[in-house]
């Protein structure tokens, strides 16, 4: 039997829910989900209807032109445990050294985060369409209508999305479909304005009509973004967009007590987190007394995994990629004993890598009466994505290509219908066998880390659901800087100085989710 809804929010500017369910993550639209519990769909179809309209109304985080979106899903009480993975696969075209880096290391022209070359097959839309026909009740076209009501009549222009669009206004006059989308008369619209985009109400309508996605990948739709590359130079073709298929895989799992944390499998961010979790695990970090060294052990975790991460992931399907050494015990072992060492001898591990910042995401994460539960990620890149539209359409294009690594020889360097590694880490965590948890986050390179944090607090400490989300967060790569959120305590920011870090006050990623605790199901977003 389903556990009942309360009407408890972890974050306070949220109206109370009725006992439909919740769907949180953007409180723009999170009342279509809320409408669709209401009117008897459930989580899914109230997630996939959220995602839709707040790919119109959040166009700097994400769009119908999307990179990627991914999920995790729990449904029937946990008896059915699956993955989405829509990620964005490179043209048929494209080459290892198309943005191969000058002497400087970087890449010309940054011609690898915007313009036509930045932006490969838009897996956004063909994601949402598999998790709704996987796990859905509702029919496409019916979830399809509160996006096609924002994007014909418009929604109200938030100060801070026309202060985003103003400030990108140079590059978004170098396509002609965002200038004309974006900048209408060549102006930015002003704060207060009603934002329309009847070209893309057309798409989505055409879609609707169909229930399905066909003529986007493979029809007419297809045929005019086809058109749109060739005219700009871009390399996606109607092959590409029509060989394009959404995928549910199994999902990737590491258990901790009575907790089991299920992720998406490679590309996503999960791996990271997981590994630096198996790792924290070989070290019995949490019998640890010393709050010093159990501080430094734990950034040296997140260094290593974060090594690896940057040095070793790649498309598996082109090349060998040891993702499964990285999640063994023998190897979290031999990490253990090397943190372990060097922490013991006063010193810090010497990996170096430069941190990069990627944003430009949203997450919503649900649960219904019956119990399902499921998280989902979806993105454009960083904001805007590609800063390229295709004209006469109103489709943004996400800039996926840029999450490949420019160099050749990397192995996450792009190559034709390669998939790039990227940061989602939508989360399903169950007690026993009951879910208990959906989560995930936005915020880029960041969401790995934060992700972490909450479920070092949540599962590792026990710690409530709101005090987990609420936690201050630390973030490390491969480098030596540790950034940490204001609320990080003074003694612990001491402690990482004398370490030997480079320390500085930095943001983190915004999580959103749903909780079960004490028979009642919560749902926050700090």
């Amino acid at each position: 039997m389903a556990a009942s809804l309360s009407s408890a929010w972890v974050r306070a500017d949220l109206r109370p829910a009725n006992d439909n369910g919740y769907v949180v993550g953007e409180p723009v639209v999170e009342g279509v989900g809320a409408k669709i519990l209401a009117d008897g769909g459930n989580a899914v179809d109230a997630l996939i209807a959220t995602a839709l309209a707040g790919a119109i109304t959040q166009p700097h985080q994400t769009g119908i032109g999307g990179y990627a979106t991914h999920g995790m899903f729990a449904m029937d009480g946990g008896r059915r445990i699956a993955a989405l993975d829509a990620n964005t696969v490179a043209p048929a075209a494209f080459t290892k050294d198309i943005f191969k880096p000058d002497a400087k290391g970087e890449v010309p022209d940054r011609k690898n985060y915007h313009g036509w070359l930045s932006t490969g097959v838009p897996g956004v839309i063909a994601g949402l369409k598999r998790a709704l026909d996987e796990f859905g009740t509702m029919s496409f076209e019916d979830v399809l209508q509160p996006a096609i009501k924002l994007t014909r009549e418009g929604f109200t222009l938030p100060a801070a999305l026309a202060g985003r669009i103003a400030a990108a206004r140079a590059s978004f006059s170098r396509d002609a479909g965002t200038m004309r989308l974006f900048l209408p008369g060549g102006e930015p619209p002003k704060a207060g304005a009603l934002f329309k985009n009847p070209e893309l109400a057309e798409v989505l309508t055409t879609l609707a009509k169909a229930n399905s996605i066909e003529p986007f990948y493979r029809g007419d739709i297809a045929q005019r973004i086809a058109e749109g590359f060739a005219k700009n130079r871009g390399l996606v073709t109607k092959d590409d967009l029509a060989a394009y298929q959404a995928r549910m895989v199994e999902p990737l799992k590491l258990s901790w007590g009575e907790h089991t944390i299920h992720t998406p499998p490679l590309l996503c961010g999960g791996i990271t987190v997981l590994q630096i979790l198996a790792i924290l695990k070989a070290l019995k970090w949490n019998t640890i007394k010393d709050g010093r060294q159990r501080l430094v052990l734990r950034v040296e975790a997140m260094r290593l995994a974060w090594r690896d991460r940057l040095t070793l992931l790649g498309d598996p399907d082109f090349g060998p990629v040891p993702h499964e050494n990285l999640l063994s015990d023998d190897y979290a072992a031999e990490c253990a004993e090397k943190i372990r060492a060097a922490v013991s001898a006063g010193k810090i591990l010497e990996p170096d890598f430069k941190t990069s910042t990627q944003g430009g995401t949203l997450n919503f994460s649900a649960c219904d009466k019956h119990g399902n539960i499921a998280a989902l990620t979806l993105t454009h890149g960083d904001g805007f994505g590609a800063h390229v539209t295709v004209d006469g359409l109103g489709l943004t294009l996400g800039h996926g290509m840029s999450r490949f690594d420019p160099r050749p020889d990397h192995p996450n360097a792009p190559g034709p219908r390669k998939r790039p590694l990227h940061n989602m880490v939508p989360v399903i965590i169950t007690k026993g066998t009951q879910p208990v948890v959906a989560i995930g986050g936005r915020g880029g390179r960041k969401i790995p880390n934060a992700m972490l944090e909450f479920l070092t607090q949540h599962v590792i400490h026990r710690q409530p659901f709101g005090k987990s989300l609420a936690s201050p967060r630390l973030h490390a790569e491969g480098g030596k800087l540790v950034e940490h959120q204001a609320k990080w305590p003074k003694p612990s920011i001491d402690a990482l100085n004398k370490a030997g870090y480079i320390v500085k006050e930095g943001g983190s990623a915004t999580l959103s989710g749903v909780a079960l605790e004490d028979g009642k199901w919560l749902a926050g977003m700090p």
